[in-house]
């Protein structure tokens, strides 16, 4: 691994912990009810992209940022080390993100760096520090299963439930974690941070941040980074194909986005579909059509033992996660993949998303929509569902 600071090879012990330091209120509170409860707790801050100017706005790794975690590291007397994995970031984030983008497709890299940087590459660091855990500053929560495991469970401020950016954790990484957050409510978090004296206590949230790019979007951010092509094309009205404009490439564009079209057709249209080969977007003025009746799914991560193929499971799913769970029926196959069906439609489900299924309020199954299942053209759109203005 590269790094910025030396990590040296420690014996492993059952009450050793590393936390992502971010220095936010959430990481570092963390740390304190960990250090609180007796861990012996080791602060890590990750260097992601190349920001190197005081007053980067990306708190995960810019100087800002840094600064702001050492403090914190100070002020709970815990080590503190920054960690340079930028070219496991890229190559196992950005890039994926970048051809997803270019396949027509809407990543989650958020979800990307849960799985192979907080609880891959520090989860690894951890282990070379002699600690067998992780722990980060999302809300959400862990619960002893009957076979001897850990589930996954939502946080208990449902305003602020992060459960569905861990979806993709496998069960060993799940093991590793703490969460220390997940009973709490934000305000809960900043008030105890606020009685420690903690500077951050009103900080505004980092709302991802460390993918926010100034120009473009964070889509074209990656094309020109990772050289990608722009492949510009027609945008045509859904129906009639008649071509109503020109797109700059068509990882601009996501399902359900009404914004930043460059169309000017007065009357307001979204994206409907996101046609690779060739590169085209397909626009329509009527709601209705972007309505699912379900999707099909890959990359499947159950969390618990998977039902036999063909085996119909109820449950309720997210889509995205800003989206209250919708009931749903998923029936696995035997090639690694499901197909779920809503109770009623879903609007703007974008493939490339990760979908999330719950039981109750604990995560069952994780998996890439690749495919959209479309809703009836009979089908009434419902007033209060109206697509969004992204």
């Amino acid at each position: 691994m590269n790094h910025d600071a030396h990590i040296p090879a420690e014996p492993a012990t059952d009450r050793r912990v590393v936390i992502g330091l971010s220095g936010g209120v959430d990481s570092t509170l963390a740390a304190a009810l960990l250090c609180e409860a007796g861990w012996e707790v080791i602060g890590v801050t990750l260097r992601l992209l190349p920001c190197t100017e005081p007053g980067d706005r990306r708190s995960c790794c810019g100087l800002d940022g840094i600064t702001q975690a050492r403090a914190a590291a100070a002020r709970l007397g815990i080590p503190h080390y920054v960690l340079d994995c930028r070219e496991v970031f890229e190559a196992q984030v950005l890039g994926p993100c970048w051809e997803e983008y270019a396949g027509g497709r809407t990543p989650n890299p958020c979800m990307l760096c849960n799985r192979f940087i907080k609880f891959g590459f520090l989860l690894d660091a951890a282990r070379q520090l002699g600690a067998g855990r992780v722990a980060t500053g999302h809300y959400a929560r862990l619960a002893p299963t009957a076979a001897g495991g850990v589930c996954l469970r939502r946080g208990a401020d449902r305003g602020k439930d992060q459960s569905y950016f861990l979806a993709t954790l496998n069960a060993d990484q799940l093991a590793a974690a703490l969460f220390p957050l997940g009973e709490l409510t934000k305000a809960a978090v900043r008030r105890q941070a606020a009685e420690r004296g903690f500077a951050n206590a009103e900080r505004a949230d980092s709302q991802d941040v460390c993918f926010a790019v100034d120009d473009g979007g964070f889509a074209e951010f990656l094309r020109r980074r990772l050289q990608g092509e722009a492949r510009p094309g027609p945008v045509l009205e859904a129906g009639t194909e008649r071509e109503v404009g020109r797109h700059q490439g068509i990882h601009r564009f996501t399902i359900g986005q009404r914004r930043g079209t460059g169309l000017a057709l007065g009357r307001p249209v979204w994206v409907q579909e996101i046609r690779a080969e060739p590169a085209t977007v397909v626009v329509s003025s009527d709601p209705a059509q972007l309505l699912a009746a379900g999707m099909h799914l890959d990359r499947l991560v159950w969390h618990g033992p998977p039902p036999p193929p063909g085996t119909a499971v109820q449950a309720a799913v997210q889509t995205r996660y800003r989206q209250e769970a919708v009931p749903c029926t998923a029936v696995p196959n035997a090639a690694d993949a499901a197909t779920v069906r809503f109770a009623h439609p879903v609007r703007a489900v974008a493939p490339g998303q990760i979908a999330v299924l719950y039981q109750e309020d604990r995560v069952s199954l994780a998996g890439r929509i690749v495919a959209v299942i479309p809703a009836p053209a009979t089908q009434q759109y419902p007033p209060c569902a109206a697509p969004g203005t992204q």
